[in-house]
C-alpha cells in the first residue's frame, strides 16, 4: 500500500508542477499569457509576481527537506488557484477558465495529502 501511495504522490505532484510551469511564462510576460490575463484587469507587474511565486512553489515542492517551506508552497498554490477561479467568475469567463484552476488546486491538495513522511 505504501508503494502505491508513493507512486500516486509523484504522479499527482508531477502533474501539479507541470501545470504550474505556466508561472515561467507569467514571470517573463509571454505575449499569449499576458493576453489571457487582459480580461481580468490585473496590472502587468502582478502577472510577473504571480509567475515568480509559482516558479518558487515548484522548486519548494520538489526539493528535499524544508517541510515548512513546502507547507507554504502548497498553501500558496491553493490560494493562487482558487483566487484565479474566483477572478474568472467575477468577469463571467468561460467554465473552462473557472474549472481548470480548481483542478490544479485539487492537485495541490492531493500532493500535500499523499506526501511521504520524509517530506512532512
Amino acid at each position: 500500500m505504501e508503494k502505491r501511495k508513493t507512486i500516486a504522490y509523484w504522479v499527482i505532484t508531477g502533474l501539479l508542477c507541470f501545470c504550474m510551469l505556466g508561472g515561467i511564462g507569467q514571470l517573463f510576460q509571454v505575449k499569449e499569457i499576458v493576453a489571457g490575463f487582459a480580461p481580468l484587469g490585473y496590472p502587468l507587474y502582478f502577472i510577473s509576481i504571480i509567475g515568480f511565486w509559482k516558479t518558487m512553489a515548484i522548486i519548494a515542492i520538489l526539493i528535499p527537506k524544508f517541510p515548512l517551506l513546502k507547507e507554504w508552497a502548497y498553501a500558496g498554490v491553493f490560494f493562487a488557484m482558487t483566487g484565479a477561479s474566483i477572478s474568472h467568475i467575477a468577469v463571467n469567463d468561460s467554465v473552462f477558465h473557472i474549472i481548470v484552476p480548481l483542478i490544479i488546486a485539487s492537485l495541490a491538495i492531493g500532493s500535500w495529502y499523499l506526501r511521504p513522511a520524509s517530506r512532512k
